[in-house]
Parts: structure tokens; sequence; C-alpha cells
């Protein structure tokens, strides 16, 4: 299961790369750009500036699942099949309605894959398994990792961390890199922020260092969460001391996420002003700088 794939990235891994999204996370960060990469199943989307007026096509399709009241589709997701599903995925003409998650074989990834071969080659780029979160779909993340490398490529996986080791091992033998996120050390901060367990991270990321897994380290800097010197501190401190980390990625927080909640009927509930701190940011990098990890700011 699938949220999408992306040719021609620059930044998630060395060189040119095609990102395969995979869909389901186990972190509910409050944050989180892709909203829509959480659930493992498929889910409905609607932008009701694209909905026509007096179209009934969505009602007559599921109509225990959408009525139009007061002039306004109203949807009751908790009531959608994933037949209603599929057959929403190609109805709307306006697409105000789109469906996120399209279950694909491995065979249709790798011919997608293996078309910009010549880009991966030229710039010594590959595959990158992102999400959600990728290693919720442990079987086939190695499986798919193991025919890229078959295939000469250079592979990586974006990561949270936050699954069981058992989820991840499979596909070290495949993997050259992972891009790690490490969003805060302390538990509690952790865990009123994303619902999950930051010992279950620091533990997974030791666990990777110990393996020799090349590892990038990822710091999204959230205001109210994490982007304070103490904070940040306390993760570059928790990064300088493991093996193994080429670079630390220190990514300020925006808002280019914060429409996508509307389109699933979620509330968003971080902050609505993007981080602009130049002073932490450079606190950030020269404090990486003394620990010993290069520092990488992406925008």
């Amino acid at each position: 299961m699938i949220f999408d794939l992306q040719r021609y990235s620059t930044h998630d891994g060395p060189g040119i790369r095609t990102l395969v999204f995979l869909k389901g996370c186990s972190l509910a960060c409050r944050w989180c750009q892709n909203p829509e990469s959480r659930s493992p199943k498929p889910e409905l989307l609607f932008d009701p500036r694209l909905c026509l007026p007096g179209c009934e096509l969505c009602q007559h399709a599921c109509p225990d699942a959408i009525q139009r009241q007061d002039d306004a589709l109203r949807i009751d997701r908790t009531r959608l099949t994933r037949g209603d599903l599929q057959s929403l995925r190609e109805l709307c003409p306006s697409e105000a309605l789109t469906v996120c998650g399209q279950e694909r074989t491995l065979d249709e990834l790798m011919s997608d894959i293996l078309r910009d071969r010549a880009f991966f080659e030229r710039s010594g780029g590959g595959v990158t398994l992102s999400g959600g979160e990728p290693f919720m779909q442990p079987e086939l993340a190695a499986t798919l990792l193991a025919r890229c490398k078959a295939e000469g490529l250079h592979t990586a996986v974006e990561s949270c961390l936050h699954v069981p080791w058992q989820q991840i091992a499979p596909s070290l033998p495949h993997l050259d890199l992972v891009l790690a996120d490490l969003k805060h050390v302390d538990e509690q901060r952790f865990f009123d922020w994303t619902r999950g367990k930051a010992d279950r991270v620091l533990a997974n990321l030791k666990r990777l260092a110990e393996q020799g897994i090349p590892l990038q380290i990822r710091v999204p800097l959230i205001p109210g969460f994490n982007a304070d010197k103490d904070s940040i501190k306390a993760i570059i401190e928790a990064a300088a001391g493991l093996t193994g980390v080429e670079e630390i990625h220190f990514l300020p927080y925006h808002t280019l996420g914060m429409g996508k909640y509307a389109l699933l009927g979620l509330p968003y509930e971080a902050p609505e002003r993007p981080l602009d701190d130049l002073d932490l940011l450079n606190f950030a990098h020269a404090y990486a700088q003394r620990q010993g990890l290069p520092p990488v700011t992406r925008g």
C-alpha cells in the first residue's frame, strides 16, 4: 500500500532518487506534513472548493456515507467501505473527492523505479523508501530493497524508527543508508506530541549504529516541542554518541501540510506559523560542529 511515488528527488539521499511512499505510521505527530500517510488503509480526501453544485454522483455511489445537507456535502468516513473507496477513486469529475492509497505489486513498483536507472547511474542516486513509516510494511520494504540491490541500485530508507526491531532487521542486508528521525530524547515531551516512545527510537538507533549502517539524523524543529536550545543540545549529544552518523539535518517547521487536515476532516493541532529563528539554527549548527557532526539545514 503506497500513497505516492516521487521521481527526481535530490534531498532524500545521494544523487537523483525515486521515492516510494509507503502508507501507515505508528506515530501521530501533531505537525505531520503527510497526515494522509498515517493510516495503513486507503482514505478519502474532500476539497469542498472543487465540489460541483448539483452533482450527485458520489451520493448515488455511497448513499450510506455521503449526503448533501444545507447545500453542503456531508461525509461519514466511518461508514465508507473498501468497495465505496474503490468506486469513488475515479468517480468525481472535478476531483473534489480523491482517494489516497493504492495497492501496487512489486513488479509494478520496480518497473517505475527502473525507468530512472540512467539518472541514478549518472548522479550516484537510487531509491529511497519513505512514508508514513516504511517499516510498518516490513515484508514489502525488505523485498523491494532486495530487488533494488539486485539491480545495483543505491538504497535508503527514511524512518521514524518507532517500530519493533524485528520489523527493521530484515531490510538491513539490503540498505546503504538510513535517514533517521530523532525528534526528541525526553520521554514525556515525545509522548505528548507524537503518542510514541522516545526510548524505542533511541534503542533502534543504537542497534543500527552497532550494525554499522550509515546514518543521517534528521531533526524537525517544532516550536513548543523541541525548537529550543536545551532540547537541541540533548538531541545533538544523543546523535553524537552514535557511530556511523554522517550528517545531522535540521528541518525548520513549516505549515505547508496544514491544508491536508481539512481534506481529511481532521483538526490541526500544531503551531500555525512556521519557524523563523535564524539565531536558533545558527546555534544548532555551531553546537553540532562542536560535537563532531556535520550540520545541514533543509528548507
